[in-house]
């Protein structure tokens, strides 16, 4: 599992650095799929996780590094399917953003679960919910800064594509992901819970 979740990190990350749109923007975007992929490795013999938050993982560092890739506002898929709904922006972004609710929720779920940190399902649901609100708020605002810092990027980082209710509608997103992925995953990443980590 370790070997194909590396090789396919490694491919993606490989085409998604070949010629990006903006190499600045490629990397502000990707930095948190490199951060994460260190941090996996640092702690993947002392707090080795369910194969469900690896996958996961994985899934989001794609999608970080296709945007960065393309830039967010440009990922061709999601301009074939917004000429085709006849809307006025690539929402790829807004998937993105969901899943930075589904996979910080199952991450805080497991770290929550096996440290015994609430005991409470429901209490640690909620806790979940919030930890997600939270890390959606605080990415927001580094996406503030950032841009505040790269003003010659600013536009492709951020995405808005001139949606004035961009910020909260992320944050909006990252809740649903949240919520869905306690819902749809809690069975199945219990399971793997009594299967893999005791």
């Amino acid at each position: 599992m370790k070997w194909i979740w590396a090789g396919v990190f490694l491919v993606v990350l490989a085409w998604s650095v070949y010629e990006p749109k903006d190499m600045v923007t490629w990397f502000e975007e990707v930095l948190p799929a490199l951060i994460g992929a260190v941090v996996l490795l640092a702690t993947r013999r002392v707090f080795p996780l369910t194969p469900l938050v690896y996958v996961l993982i994985l899934l989001h560092c794609i999608l970080l590094m296709v945007g960065g890739h393309y830039t967010y506002a440009e990922v061709p898929l999601f301009d074939w399917i917004r000429d085709v709904i006849g809307g006025t922006r690539n929402n790829f972004d807004k998937l993105g953003h969901f899943a930075q609710g589904v996979v910080p929720a199952m991450i805080a779920r497991e770290i929550l679960i096996r440290k015994g940190v609430i005991p409470s399902a429901a209490w640690r649901n909620f806790f979940t919910v919030c930890f997600c609100l939270a890390f959606a708020a605080l990415y927001e605002l580094i996406e503030w800064w950032v841009a505040l810092l790269s003003a010659s990027g600013a536009e492709e980082f951020l995405g808005t594509q001139g949606y004035v209710w961009d910020t909260q509608s992320d944050m909006l997103l990252a809740l649903i992901g949240a919520v869905t992925a306690l819902l749809v995953l809690g069975k199945l990443h219990d399971r793997q819970l009594r299967k893999y980590a005791g």
